[in-house]
């Protein structure tokens, strides 16, 4: 994919999800493998329950927050406590970042970060709607978090850095924003085997969450793993 601007692959991403949260846009699947991402599923709550998250989790969040979206629950392996600021990697309607909002409670607070002036405000108006107070959401770009140093206790973010044209960014931005000790909690896609180039060039499998993947050990050289377990030890599906 380093052929195509980065510019070029992150304002084709966007277009396809402004799709999905202008509901007086297409609202054609930007992900024909049948995952996850970029899916527009006749029943979200079915598909995020095969994601792994309960039926308690999927019915405190406001309606039109779960968009059906991910590869999996990044806040299983989170491990969120009271009080902490948690920061979501492309928090699209806001869905993982209500639940997060439930977890850290009224001292905690919750930052969604998207670059779809779209997601942004049908997740603003979810807030709302929730009336969440420890939650906010900002336009911006995960590879330019508009986040302050050492301010955040723990990153999450749900089958989005393989959107991303410029990974090695992204997680030099994660852990610039993280304080010290903090910890990243990633659901995402990735890749077992080298992908054919036809597929890594096809920008409708980039934007679908295919050909943007990484391999586990590549995820594994950027993210340090001291005094935890290395990504590959984990249970398959998280990361």
């Amino acid at each position: 994919m380093n052929q195509i601007p980065s510019d070029t692959i992150r304002q084709y991403v966007r277009d396809r999800y402004r799709q999905i949260a202008d509901p007086s846009a297409s609202q054609d699947s930007c992900c024909d493998s049948g995952c996850g991402c970029g899916t527009t599923p006749v029943d979200y709550q079915q598909i995020s329950a095969k994601m792994g998250y309960s039926e308690t989790e999927l019915s405190v969040v406001p309606e039109g927050a779960n968009l059906g979206l991910g590869c999996g629950n990044p806040q299983a392996i989170a491990e969120l406590k009271a009080g902490e600021t948690v920061l979501d990697l492309g928090s699209g309607g806001g869905f993982d970042c209500f639940l997060a909002s439930k977890q850290v409670g009224t001292t905690g607070k919750v930052i969604g970060v998207d670059m779809t002036p779209e997601m942004v405000t049908k997740a603003r108006y979810n807030a709302v709607q929730g009336e969440y107070r420890n939650v906010e959401f900002r336009l911006g770009e995960i590879e330019n978090l508009p986040v302050a140093d050492n301010s955040v206790d723990c990153i999450i973010s749900n089958c989005v850095i393989n959107l991303s044209p410029e990974k090695p960014q992204v997680f030099r931005e994660a852990f610039r924003v993280l304080k010290q000790g903090g910890r990243l909690a990633v659901s995402d896609i990735v890749t077992t085997r080298n992908l054919p180039d036809y597929i890594k060039k096809d920008m409708n499998s980039l934007s679908g969450c295919i050909s943007g993947a990484s391999s586990m050990s590549y995820i594994e050289s950027q993210t340090p793993h001291v005094g935890r377990p290395k990504i590959s030890d984990l249970p398959r599906g998280t990361i």
